[in-house]
């Protein structure tokens, strides 16, 4: 297991396995939480990113938008 506490991009996207390019579209959508440097570069921390994988795991709960959507 990865025991740093802050991640950069790259070193994020090998902890959750995908690319680069997706974690910086995740970022970008919100999905991902992240601060930036005073450089501008972005930093995740390591309770960040167990979140979001956490996150993964819980059941998606519809909205009833959806139910009705589905019935038309």
């Amino acid at each position: 297991m990865d025991d740093r506490l802050v991640f950069t991009s790259s070193q994020a996207a090998r902890f959750l396995g995908v690319s680069l390019a997706t974690v910086r579209r995740w970022a970008d959508a919100g999905h991902l939480e992240y601060y930036r440097t005073p450089g501008g570069q972005r930093r995740f921390s390591r309770e960040q990113l167990e979140s979001f994988i956490a996150s993964l795991h819980q059941p998606r709960q519809r909205s009833a938008g959806e139910d009705t959507a589905r019935a038309a």
